[in-house]
């Protein structure tokens, strides 16, 4: 394993900058998209609101991919459970959003408005509210279906994409239900900037389709520039000639690139192939393109006796383009991550291993020079229940009697 960074580096030499500590967000969310936008904005100080039903949300509960969800996307988080069919239940969600400066929610279109806590049921008494909206579509003919990031992958041509021809296949993370989030929470952070200005709120609308759209937006000018349609990645045309997955020794494999000419020259020295450097008819990259029926099989043979091992540290050491296939358990150890303060102790909340350590992935970006860590741990269902209601003026008697009457818990 490669040398540490010495330590000076790894260990924050202050509390890492907080740039929306004092805002309140109370999110109504579920699943992956809204959760997200509330981590985002938990992740950079913000006190971020749980509303969760008397059972907790259900991603707690969830086997098999979906079991990271909760700890994942609900850290620096608070939790309260609600009854919100109750009168007196939906009565307390208004209490805490009047107190909110966002309110982020991910329901369907006018289940909100059923408890009095859409948009303009609130912005009615509070002006000032940003309002998340987070659906699977944007206002517009199909914004009363049933999305899922697996139904609009395959509807906004993600899975075409990802897929070999004929084989559609969604991208292997919830790519449209975090990036959903993230924008929608770029928006509240616009909407932020703008109620300085003017002092009013306004509604952030982000959407699953749209944002796979989006993903997908650099294929769809491919064609509108070359009037090509793009094939999926598996089968593109690609624009390097050395730019695969290649199997090696003992089965392993390794990706590695060349991607210009200077890049090819110096792969050529760094694996001893002066033949093919000397090969005037694949000098150039469009020339090695055209080549690759016979350039690539060639390769492949030349480098299946070389180890995975030998072949990164050659190409680190040139510095070309490689990486290893890593699977992601695979990075729970991996050095970079653990150097640079890339994963955080985080204390899982449910199930049979609740109360163990566990490593979590950071927000991807430094303020200050410092990563966002986990400032409070995946919150238990209604951990702090009593603590919010005190804050928004319910006495001790009032909460006992919620409780008793299974409004909160």
């Amino acid at each position: 394993m490669p040398a540490m960074i010495p330590t000076a580096m790894t260990t924050p030499t202050h509390t890492p900058p907080q740039p929306l500590n004092g805002l309140r967000v109370v999110e109504f969310t579920h699943m992956v998209m809204g959760p997200t936008c509330g981590m985002v904005l938990a992740d950079m100080g913000a006190e971020v609101i749980k509303i969760e039903p008397l059972d907790g949300d259900r991603t707690r509960r969830l086997l098999g991919a979906g079991a990271g969800f909760f700890p994942m996307f609900n850290r620096n988080k608070k939790s309260i459970a609600i009854d919100l069919h109750h009168p007196e239940g939906a009565e307390v969600a208004r209490r805490l959003a009047a107190s909110a400066d966002v309110v982020a929610e991910n329901f369907k279109p006018g289940t909100m408005g059923k408890y009095g806590l859409d948009y303009a049921s609130l912005s009615a008494v509070n002006p000032r509210l940003i309002y998340a909206s987070h659906k699977g579509f944007l206002p517009g003919p199909y914004d009363h279906r049933t999305a899922l990031d697996e139904v609009v992958q395959m509807m906004g041509g993600l899975a075409y994409m990802t897929g070999r021809p004929g084989d559609p296949l969604r991208a292997g993370t919830s790519v449209n239900d975090i990036m959903g989030g993230m924008f929608g929470a770029i928006g509240v952070l616009g909407a932020l900037i703008q109620r300085g200005i003017t002092g009013r709120g306004m509604e952030v609308q982000s959407a699953l389709f749209e944002n796979n759209v989006f993903l997908v937006g650099q294929h769809m000018l491919q064609y509108a520039v070359t009037g090509q349609a793009a094939s999926p990645m598996p089968a593109r045309e690609s624009p390097w000639a050395v730019y695969d997955v290649f199997t090696v020794k003992d089965g392993e494999q390794i990706f590695l690139a060349a991607v210009s000419d200077a890049q090819w020259v110096t792969f050529c020295d760094a694996l001893g192939f002066a033949d093919l450097k000397a090969d005037a008819a694949i000098a150039t990259n469009n020339q090695r393109v055209r080549a690759r029926p016979w350039l690539m099989p060639a390769l492949r043979e030349r480098l299946v006796s070389r180890s995975a091992a030998e072949l990164a540290e050659t190409m680190e050491r040139v510095g070309l383009p490689f990486a290893p296939i890593r699977r992601p358990e695979d990075l729970l150890d991996d050095p970079h991550l653990l150097a640079t303060g890339g994963l955080a102790d985080m204390t899982l909340p449910d199930g049979a291993r609740a109360g163990q350590t566990v490593k979590t992935t950071l927000f991807p970006i430094t303020l200050d020079g410092e990563r966002l860590g986990v400032r409070l741990q995946p919150p238990r269902l209604g951990e702090h229940t009593q603590a919010l209601l005190e804050s928004i003026g319910y006495d001790a008697a009032q909460i006992d009697g919620l409780r008793t009457q299974a409004v909160v818990a």
